[in-house]
């Protein structure tokens, strides 16, 4: 299968397809991709890779913001991964992320931050990070979607379980597939959305991202929201209940 190069962004969570990320980005390496995608044609897309970084490596705090007042750290642009193959620090699956907005702020060159908007397209696996710049590129492998067997039927059971899983966890005041409003119909867009909107750890979501077909993360997700919902339903309340994610949202 072709591979392509694209400027690497980990991250400490998952990226879905179809799913909007905003950033904050401040750190060295990450405003010069930045202003790198900024020099792309403004009618086409402006992608870079998304990974999720593993368990026991951490990104300097920088890496999606700063207070404000602080000082960015000037970073190589493989600090705080592995030095001898940055991408041992990484999942072997990621998201494909289009900057729809790169909004620049404070002045320099790069400038001193910018605000991003993007949104995940298509999965890939990662096949090797290349340090050598200012900042981490790699090459990717698409991975295409496959809807499995049953992938429809699993999607309606999916959808019936996610909104009792959100009636538990947020009372009658559902936030997120409210009464009425437009569910998705496709399968594999109802099995992104869920993954995001639920509740999980990093790893969970992980092995929601890199399932081999649409079916496989739909059983999965069918199992994990029964399980949630009869756990937290036998808990006398839920502490942060209001925090219930959205999933248009990442962060």
């Amino acid at each position: 299968m072709t591979t392509t190069r694209l400027p690497l962004f980990p991250l400490n969570t998952v990226l879905f397809p179809g799913l909007v990320l905003p950033l904050n980005v401040f750190e060295a390496r990450y405003r010069a991709m930045m202003k790198d995608l900024l020099t792309l044609p403004d009618e086409g897309p402006r992608p870079f890779g998304v990974v999720a970084i593993r368990d026991g490596y951490e990104t300097a705090p920088s890496a999606l913001g700063l207070p404000d007042g602080s000082e960015p750290p000037e970073a190589g642009a493989a600090a705080g991964f592995a030095l001898d193959d940055p991408a041992r620090s990484f999942h072997a699956v990621g998201c494909v992320a289009d900057a729809s907005t790169i909004r620049p702020r404070g002045e320099g060159d790069p400038a001193e931050s910018y605000e991003v908007l993007a949104t995940g397209t298509t999965r890939f696996r990662l096949v090797s990070v290349d340090a050598s710049g200012p900042y981490l590129t790699a090459e990717i492998e698409p991975l295409p979607e496959v809807a499995g067997e049953g992938a429809g039927a699993l999607a309606s059971g999916v959808l019936r379980a996610f909104r009792s899983y959100q009636k538990v966890l947020a009372g009658a005041n559902e936030r997120t597939l409210a009464p009425g409003q437009e569910l998705p119909d496709d399968p594999s867009v109802v099995s992104y959305l869920v993954a995001a909107a639920t509740m999980l750890y990093t790893g969970d979501k992980q092995r929601l991202l890199q399932a081999k077909d649409t079916a496989t993360r739909l059983a999965e997700e069918l199992r994990i929201l029964r399980h949630e919902t009869a756990l937290i339903g036998k808990l006398p309340s839920v502490p942060g209940a209001e925090y219930t994610v959205r999933p248009t949202s990442l962060n």
